[in-house]
C-alpha cells in the first residue's frame, strides 16, 4: 500500500506557511483546553474556567521546551555536541514525549504553586486531556510520514516517501494514535470522572502510557542512528517507558494506601 499523498503545508498564504504537524498541536491545545472548562463547569470542581486557560499555557511552554530538550538530550546529544546551536533550531524537527512528560511535570508544579493548588489537584485534573494531543501529534507524525514502524507484510503495510528502501512498513504513527491517544483519553476520562485518591489518575497515565509505548515499539522503527540499545530488540522508547509503569504503579498503590480522597472533577 502506497502512502497517500498529503501535502505537509495544510495553509499557505503568501510566504506564510502553517503545517499541519504544527497545527496538530494547535488541535491538541485546544481540545485541552475545552476539556478542561468542561470539568471546570461541574459543581464544586475547584477550578474556573480563567484557570484552565492558565494551565493550559503553562503545560504547552512544558511540552514544546521539555519535548525539544528531551529529543536534543535523549535522542541526538551527540549532534548537540558537534553543534550545540542546533538545540535552537527546532524548524530542523525533533520532539521527545518523554522530555515533553518531564516538561509538563514541571509546568505543574510552578502552575501549582502560583494558583496556590497542590500539586496532584492540579496534575489529576490535567492528565487526562492529555492523550488527545498524543493522538493529533501522532497522527501529525504520519501526516509527514516520520516515526514509520518496521518492516511487515500486513495487508495495510504502507511504502512510505520518506524511507530510502521502499519498504511495506506498519504505520506504527497510527498504532500509537489509537492507543496512546484515543483508548489512553477513554480510559483516563472514566476513571477521572469520579473521585479517585490523590495521584492515582497521574499514575494510572503512566502505566497506560509506558505499557501502550512499549507495545508499539515492537512494530516501530527505532531511530537510525540509535538503532536497539540490547539484544536485537530494546529501544530507547522502551527504555524510558518501561520505568514510566513502573512508577505508575507505584505511584497508585502510594494512593490507594494513603486514600487520600481528591475529586479530579
Amino acid at each position: 500500500m502506497e502512502f497517500p499523498v498529503i501535502d505537509p503545508v495544510a495553509i499557505a498564504i503568501g510566504p506564510l506557511k502553517i503545517h499541519w504537524y504544527g497545527l496538530m498541536y494547535m488541535i491538541g491545545f485546544a481540545a485541552a483546553w475545552w476539556l478542561g472548562t468542561v470539568r471546570a463547569k461541574k459543581p464544586n470542581s475547584g477550578w474556573t474556567r480563567d484557570e484552565v486557560s492558565d494551565l493550559v499555557f503553562y503545560g504547552a511552554m512544558g511540552v514544546i521546551l521539555g519535548g525539544r530538550l528531551g529529543y536534543v538530550f535523549f535522542y541526538n546529544f551527540s549532534k548537540f555536541l558537534a553543534d550545540p546551536i542546533w538545540l535552537f533550531k527546532v524548524w530542523d524537527g525533533g520532539m521527545s514525549f518523554h522530555g515533553g512528560a518531564i516538561g509538563v511535570l514541571v509546568a505543574f508544579a510552578l502552575f501549582a504553586r502560583s494558583a496556590g493548588k497542590r500539586y496532584f489537584e492540579v496534575a489529576d485534573f490535567m492528565v487526562p486531556m492529555v492523550p488527545i494531543g498524543l493522538a493529533t501529534g501522532r497522527f501529525g507524525n504520519f501526516i509527514n510520514a516520520e516515526l514509520w514502524g518496521r518492516t511487515s507484510d500486513v495487508p495495510w503495510a504502507m511504502v512510505f516517501p520518506s524511507d530510502p528502501d521502499r519498504l511495506p512498513r506498519h504505520p506504527s504513527q497510527l498504532y500509537e494514535c489509537l492507543l496512546e491517544g484515543v483508548v489512553l483519553f477513554i480510559v483516563l476520562w472514566v476513571y477521572s470522572a469520579k473521585p479517585r485518591p490523590a495521584a492515582a489518575v497521574t499514575g494510572l497515565f503512566g502505566v497506560g502510557y509506558g505499557a501502550a509505548r512499549t507495545f508499539v515499539e515492537f512494530f516501530r522503527e527505532p531511530d537510525a542512528h540509535i538503532g536497539y540499545l540490547a539484544g536485537g530488540w530494546l529501544t530507547m522508547g522502551m527504555l524510558l517507558s518501561i520505568p514510566m509503569i513502573i512508577l505508575g504503579i507505584a505511584m497508585m498503590v502510594w494512593a490507594y494506601r494513603n486514600d487520600t480522597r481528591q475529586a479530579t472533577a
